[in-house]
């Protein structure tokens, strides 16, 4: 194994514990709540697309994404998904960015968030390659 070959496996798993973890957060009922109340109000819709279902659906991707960083034949499909899934959900992180009052911990500052979003676009990446 090459450096850049151990350096993108521990990347991986890293990234598919974040990822993994993240997931997890969405069914734990705080988190939870706080999730739903992030999705910013023109996005707040209901019956199947309701906050609340949004938010367990983003927590299966998470996880699922997270698992498929770690199956060889479904890695780069899983990175280029997060990587999606990333851009999908950062205007509710913006939302939250926007009202700290409200979100508390949730509420990254808007600039750092972004950073923190476009470094894990590009992990995502470099672990596909």
């Amino acid at each position: 194994m090459t450096a850049f070959e151990i350096l993108q496996l521990v990347l991986r798993i890293l990234l598919a514990c974040v990822f993994v973890a993240m997931g997890v957060s969405h069914f734990l009922p705080g988190p939870r709540r706080a999730m739903a109340r992030m999705i910013p109000p023109r996005m707040r819709w209901s019956g199947a697309l309701r906050p609340a279902v949004l938010v367990a659906v983003t927590g299966v991707c998470e996880i699922a994404g997270g698992i498929g960083l770690l199956v060889p034949w479904t890695r780069v499909a899983a990175a280029i998904a997060l990587a999606v899934f990333l851009v999908a959900v950062f205007p509710a992180n913006a939302y939250a960015a926007r009202h700290p009052e409200t979100f508390g911990r949730f509420a990254t500052p808007l600039v750092p968030r972004l950073i923190g979003q476009l470094v894990l676009i590009a992990l995502c990446i470099v672990v596909a390659l």
